[in-house]
């Protein structure tokens, strides 16, 4: 047989009985290169064709602890305590990236070895600090599907956070456009609820979205639901006939947003409710305000822009250009001021309860939203505090 790369199996039977034949002939220096070289084309063939299997990752952890004289104990400031412990090498437990990294660092385990059974090929540097999150809220809204206890959140948090983030798909975390609270912003948990909103909408089939389609009558149609006490269970239908995502979603601690938009992963737009004040005004006003986020400003900058907001705030110093733009725009459509002039509105001597009522039903809107636009106007937010419809919404998406 002449040498040559082995290229499948029938190669490399030839190859191993002509070694057998070389074997069984007179040793010479010819000869015996001869075998040298079949053998070094016969591993060549193994490596690639059957490579050598990686140890488990609890056999080696048992091999160090036998050649460094290491007991079980030994382990529990490693692996978190002596049930763990148990578990882990009885395999009833898999290994988290929090304990691989200490295993390779305290007992030098190739990290490839400890991750054979994942679906990783280094260990990743650490990107999520559990005190940074308020991991007890986001369990209970169900942020970690996959995970049956806080615990077992606290135990895998690297792993459960890797796959909420994963709604970004591997980009950076987008930029936030977000309207000032007095509050300082947790900006990790914000972008933990815009992830999980993410996932919520994932599911969606909604229809195609125009942006020339979001016309003044789009926003008539919207706002005179505002009319009915079920109005708001209206809007998700009325939004996603139009191709705009609609979800509501509570806040976490530390983020102080009342609504949000940016878009999905196929460009379509997302508008996000936090209900944080349960109040009808502030739904229809915060709800406008993301709208015109949309129709405005979404898809005249970068791509991954995103609107974060404090709907609440009464102050425009620390607002930019586009958030006064967003302010202005919804108040507007909420009560057009060809009908009602800002003047009018500043003065709450002639806005008597009955006035708002009869007024509200011309306008097609809801009380508390002539009510709220009033007490803004004027600034005087200690009038009609019962016609807000306080109470009114939460109740209402349960």
């Amino acid at each position: 047989m002449k040498p040559k790369i082995l290229k499948n199996n029938h190669d490399y039977e030839m190859a191993l009985k002509h070694i057998a034949f070389l074997m069984d002939a007179p040793e010479s220096a010819e000869i015996n290169e001869e075998i040298e070289l079949f053998t070094s084309l016969i591993s060549f063939y193994e490596e690639k064709t059957f490579p050598v299997d990686l140890p488990d990752p609890i056999n080696a952890i048992l091999f160090v602890m036998e050649q460094r004289s290491l007991t079980r104990k030994d382990l529990i400031p490693i692996l978190g305590s002596q049930g763990k412990v148990s578990e882990i090498l009885n395999r009833k437990r898999p290994l988290s990236l929090s304990m691989i990294r200490k295993l390779h660092e305290a007992l030098h385990i190739p990290a490839e070895i400890l991750l054979k059974d994942s679906q990783r090929n280094q260990i990743p540097e650490k990107r999520f600090e559990y005190d940074n999150f308020p991991v007890p809220a986001m369990f209970a809204l169900g942020y970690f599907p996959n995970y049956h206890s806080i615990s077992q959140v606290k135990e895998y948090f690297e792993e459960a956070m890797s796959t909420l983030f994963s709604q970004f798909d591997g980009k950076d975390t987008q930029p936030m456009y977000s309207r000032q609270s007095k509050e300082s912003l947790n900006p990790d948990t914000l972008l933990a609820w815009q992830a999980h909103i993410l996932r919520k909408i994932s599911t969606d089939e909604i229809d195609a979205f125009s942006l020339e389609a979001l016309t003044s009558s789009f926003f008539e149609e919207l706002l005179s639901f505002s009319m009915y006490s079920k109005g708001p269970l209206l809007v998700k239908d009325y939004l996603q006939s139009y191709g705009i995502h609609f979800v509501i979603e509570p806040h976490l601690p530390k983020t102080y947003i009342d609504g949000a938009a940016f878009k999905s992963h196929d460009g379509k737009p997302i508008v996000a409710l936090s209900l944080r004040y349960d109040r009808v005004d502030n739904f229809w006003f915060t709800l406008l305000h993301e709208l015109v986020h949309v129709k405005e400003h979404l898809y005249s900058g970068p791509d991954d822009r995103v609107f974060f907001d404090d709907t609440s705030s009464s102050s425009e110093e620390c607002e930019s250009q586009l958030e006064q733009e967003a302010n202005q725009f919804a108040r507007e459509y909420l009560i057009p001021s060809t009908l009602i002039d800002c003047d009018e509105l500043g003065d709450s001597s002639v806005w008597s309860a009955s006035r708002i009522l009869a007024t509200s039903k011309e306008l097609r809107r809801s009380p508390a939203i002539l009510a709220g636009c009033i007490r803004y106007e004027t600034g005087n937010y200690a009038i009609y505090s019962d016609m807000l419809g306080s109470g009114g919404l939460k109740h209402l998406f349960q």
